[in-house]
């Protein structure tokens, strides 16, 4: 047997894969098969004249086999209650998580339905509407369920202290950065003091609610798709998540302040006509995107060594860094 030098990370080929896929779901044998994106999990579009689907191949260092059978019983589960989202399919022998023994070691992969339509940055009040509804039902599902497969939990420990922990080192050089994140953290935790989180809706949340991340066809339907940071913690994260998709796109100047509010502001309305807030967790949204943004800084660090070096160098820290105080100007009052 041939002795391979171990690598972290090797990405499958797409060509092997293809033959894989086909056998093992008997699909179309002119079913193609090409790589979409490279990341910390691997994504591939499988196609032919009549039907896509989206493969996404796991990282044993990313995500543990146990995690993603988490997944993929949650897709289930808002399948079955009739939420539109991108699902797990089940190959001839009835599973749904394929294994693939790669250079770093098995490798996990789940094959999913695709989501029709497309990424729609500039939601008109239609879409805003439709949005805010498909959400707040997709939470009472997941408000009303406990999986027997563990997800991440995000609670000040996981998305505050813990990170800050890990990252000290990363900011060896950098004091007054890290001396103010330090200081952003206990007023956030300060803050949630004073707010009632015993009557806040908890569950499963999808902690990643960009654009990116649904599609929007024709007649209007939305499909939600890549549940991979999907864990416990507030409800109210996902709003927080879709807020920083208006905080990004002001500070890329392709949306008005006033804008951003009037959209954000028509969607929590929408959301609210399902799923009423309380004032404490209207008042906490925009405090949970501190936790947000220091959670991704340490993922970021985390897994640097999986991507290219404009990741986590100084530079960009302080990049980062300033972008949390230009959240706290914008959306905070301590």
């Amino acid at each position: 047997m041939q002795n391979f030098f171990p690598a972290q990370y090797s990405t499958l080929s797409a060509a092997a894969l293809k033959n894989h896929i086909i056998e093992a779901y008997r699909l179309d044998p002119s079913t193609n098969c090409r790589l979409l994106i490279r990341n910390v999990s691997d994504t591939y579009i499988l196609e032919n004249d009549s039907e896509k689907y989206i493969l996404k191949i796991y990282r044993d260092a990313h995500r543990k086999r146990s995690e993603i059978e988490g997944e993929v019983a949650l897709l289930n589960i808002l399948k079955a209650e009739g939420n539109r989202v991108s699902y797990p399919l089940s190959d001839v022998k009835g599973e749904h998580i394929q294994q693939f023994n790669a250079i770093e070691g098995l490798r996990n992969g789940v094959l999913f339905s695709f989501a029709e339509g497309e990424v729609v940055l500039d939601l008109s009040d239609q879409q805003l509407i439709r949005l805010g509804h498909d959400i707040a039902k997709m939470h009472q599902t997941t408000a009303a369920i406990k999986l027997a497969y563990p997800r991440p939990v995000f609670d000040f420990e996981t998305t505050l202290f813990q990170p800050l922990r890990d990252l000290k080192p990363h900011f060896a050089e950098m004091k007054d950065e890290f001396d103010y994140l330090n200081t952003i953290a206990n007023k956030v935790v300060k803050k949630f003091e004073g707010f009632d989180t015993a009557a806040f809706s908890y569950g499963y949340c999808h902690y990643d609610f960009f654009p990116k991340n649904f599609h929007v066809d024709e007649q209007g339907n939305i499909t939600f798709f890549d549940f991979d940071f999907a864990g416990e913690g507030y409800l109210i994260n996902d709003l927080m998540s879709f807020l920083n998709h208006y905080f990004f796109h002001q500070l890329n100047n392709l949306i008005t302040k006033e804008q951003a509010e009037k959209d954000f502001g028509t969607f929590l309305q929408a959301y609210q006509e399902i799923r009423p807030l309380t004032r404490d967790e209207l008042k906490a949204i925009p405090y949970l995107g501190i936790t947000f943004h220091i959670f991704f800084l340490k993922f970021f660090y985390d897994h640097y060594d999986d991507w290219s070096n404009i990741f986590l160098t100084p530079r960009y820290t302080k990049h980062r860094v300033s972008l949390i105080k230009k959240w706290e100007e914008q959306y905070c009052n301590f």
